[in-house]
């Protein structure tokens, strides 16, 4: 999950669709808790994180995100990977995640970034990884 959907929670819930993606979230959360799923969590969230300006929500996200997970380190591989991303449109962050979740072999990469899912479902042939929005996921979830 990029740092959108850890952000999500602390949002601000008044919106419908932001209260359903943080509905979401949470639910995964409590799956991963529960080992239903794993998290593959890496570096690069936790340096966008340590580098958001709002103190108390960068703590409220070190706290929501659970502590049981594969952490994904950057490497050359990454970074050359996440170049070619770049080169294909996708923001440097939005690359460098998405080229985490391709080298750690995820099956699904959660996002609420609604650019990020667009260009992701215009390159879906060029990536190794399918993006989803965390609602929709547990949704085909639910529906399988």
């Amino acid at each position: 999950m990029d740092v959108c959907c850890w952000n999500r929670p602390f949002d601000d819930q008044t919106q419908t669709r932001v209260h359903l993606e943080a509905e979401a979230v949470l639910a995964i959360v409590l799956g991963i808790e529960q080992g239903h799923c794993q998290l593959l969590h890496g570096e690069v969230v936790d340096l966008e994180i340590a580098n958001a300006s709002d103190v108390e929500r960068r703590e409220r996200l070190q706290t929501l995100i659970p502590r049981h997970h594969h952490y994904i380190r950057c490497n050359e591989a990454i970074s050359t990977r996440a170049s070619e991303l770049e080169r294909r449109g996708f923001a440097g962050i939005d690359a460098l995640h998405l080229a985490c979740a391709e080298s750690a072999g995820a099956n699904i990469f959660l996002t609420t970034d609604d650019q990020l899912l667009r260009r992701a479902a215009r390159l879906s042939g060029f990536l190794q990884v399918r993006v989803a929005n965390p609602l929709a996921w547990m949704q085909d979830k639910l529906t399988d």
